[in-house]
């Protein structure tokens, strides 16, 4: 079957600046474009001609929301927030931007269809919500707006606030939360794949996070991987080994919720503090002291932890990596916050190259505040928490993440982070790694 060759990008007529005019325009361009995929063999079943087919009608149509969002990305974004009177979270966010404007990101239709599929056959909508996310961080308003929205606190947190204060517990489905004098413990109960984070872990971890900003009887949080049931360290505690490679293998992984709202949200957090709204001269930003106590290693998204929190307590031979280059994708923030810690020599060998710290060696030190052995290190926590819970601590912490890393300093690297990782998880070089993985363990841990 001969199907007609999508617009190419010379012979399209640029936005003209009438937003009305462009966005029928880019409608009209991605519905064809809809059509023509639509005519083509699902993504797992099709060959190489038909590939580069779609890879053809995706490159057109993303061109042409790039160019439409260039233009207008601050007008979308007020349209969509009524002038920035209410702050949707990011998913629903790109939900309404997919009803208000036609092809500029995923429906929910479109998005269904991808949510059974592995991974490596998906058509990579997500690659089209980072374009418009990232035109949106870009955006001075617009960027900032969206930043502070998800550092308020998220949907179903204040309705679990009441309960922890009055029993100083928590039992999410991942993570325990639990009150012990002036500190907030967080414990992550991912042990079946060695606490990586996945959907689930995510959105506990924001919850969780809240709840120790909202309560004023917490002075310090702390963070600690709990035992684990995985068949290699059954029994152990394990900070975190990253994300969940069995799910990213099996399209598990949300962009939205997981790939950028973790930065946008529960690690912001902690690096930042949470908008509460309250009104007042001291402001509405409530920001604490956080610890984060390593056993046996901290790996991806748990050594990007260790980049925000005030304290690193690890055990004895912990193990500390980024393995970006051996996942392909981006890690997080830690480009941008590494270097501050390590230089950027150390900081380029461990993210481009792999390289691994070990606790109690001299560069380790550079990231980790206090090596102990492992059995002292609850009593290593209790110390720094002492420490730490001091009225100082907070205000002159809050100062440091204002100099350290300025809003704008963040917004810019997001804009640019929401692009590069939405087209990185399907990249091919990352889907061959992650299929690779999976066919030699069955797992992606």
């Amino acid at each position: 079957m001969t199907l007609p060759q999508p617009a190419r990008a010379a012979d399209r007529p640029a936005p003209s600046g009438d937003l009305a005019a462009d966005a029928a325009a880019l409608a009209a361009l991605c519905a064809d474009g809809e059509r023509l995929l639509a005519a083509l063999p699902a993504p797992a079943d099709r060959d190489a001609a038909a590939s580069r087919q779609a890879a053809r009608v995706h490159e057109t149509c993303r061109d042409a929301r790039h160019a439409f969002l260039d233009h207008h990305a601050e007008t979308v974004y007020d349209l969509l927030t009524a002038r920035r009177t209410r702050r949707p979270r990011l998913a629903e966010l790109a939900r309404t931007a997919a009803v208000r404007f036609p092809g500029l990101v995923p429906g929910r239709d479109l998005l269904a269809e991808e949510a059974g599929r592995l991974q490596a056959h998906k058509e990579g909508r997500e690659i089209d919500q980072g374009i418009f996310f990232g035109a949106v961080l870009r955006a001075p308003r617009a960027g900032t707006h969206l930043i502070e929205t998800m550092l308020r606190p998220a949907p179903g947190s204040a309705a679990l606030l009441d309960g922890f204060r009055r029993t100083g517990t928590v039992d999410l489905p991942t993570v325990r939360l639990e009150r012990r004098g002036p500190a907030a413990h967080l414990t992550f109960h991912n042990g079946h794949c060695l606490n990586a984070e996945d959907n689930r872990l995510i959105a506990d971890l924001e919850t969780a996070v809240d709840l120790a900003l909202l309560d004023d009887t917490v002075h310090v949080g702390v963070l600690r991987g709990g035992r684990v049931t995985h068949s290699r360290h059954a029994g152990r505690r394990v900070f975190s080994a990253g994300i969940n490679l069995k799910d990213l293998h099996a399209g598990a992984i949300s962009y939205v919720d997981f790939l950028l709202g973790r930065e946008l949200g529960y690690v912001h957090k902690i690096a930042r503090g949470l908008l509460t709204g309250a009104p007042g001269w001291r402001g509405p930003l409530v920001s604490k002291p956080w610890i984060a106590a390593v056993d046996a290693f901290a790996i991806g998204g748990g050594m990007q932890l260790l980049l925000v929190v005030d304290r690193v307590i690890a055990a004895e031979g912990a193990l500390l990596g980024l393995p970006a280059a051996d996942e392909g994708i981006v890690p997080g923030l830690a480009n941008l916050r590494l270097p501050r810690l390590t230089g950027a020599r150390t900081a380029r060998q461990i993210i481009l190259s792999g390289r691994r710290l070990t606790a109690g060696e001299p560069d380790a030190a550079l990231v980790c505040d206090e090596t102990v052995p492992a059995e002292e290190v609850g009593t290593a926590v209790e110390r720094a928490v002492g420490e730490l819970a001091v009225p100082a601590v907070a205000a002159n912490r809050r100062m440091l993440a204002l100099a350290q890393e300025p809003l704008d300093v963040f917004r810019a690297y997001l804009a640019e982070f929401a692009v590069v990782q939405a087209a990185r998880i399907h990249s091919p070089d990352v889907l061959a790694k992650v299929e690779r993985r999976w066919s030699r363990t069955g797992s992606g841990t």
